[in-house]
């Protein structure tokens, strides 16, 4: 219990505060519409804000990006052609 405790009180962003709230929105109208699908919708959305699992936990980004890897070959050569008549 004291891990959920810590997660929920701990850890705010503002892509975790936009996930929380996008999802209460979602939630309420989907309510007041009836629109019982949507309602798990927000519920996905706001229990990520709350609970800081997947994209807004911070999860959505490979951060092993190795930059090592040249962007350009730099030991390019020059190759002539010759036409054969």
């Amino acid at each position: 219990m004291n891990a959920i405790k810590q997660r929920i009180l701990t850890g705010w962003s503002f892509i975790r505060v936009l996930y929380l709230v996008a999802g209460i929105t979602v939630l309420i109208s989907a309510v007041s519409s009836r629109q019982w699908m949507a309602v798990f919708v927000g519920g996905y959305f706001a229990s990520m804000g709350l609970f800081a699992f997947g994209c807004a936990g911070g999860a959505c980004f490979n951060s092993r990006y190795d930059k090592s890897y040249p962007e350009t070959i730099s030991n390019s050569e020059e190759i002539n052609f010759e036409e054969i008549k």
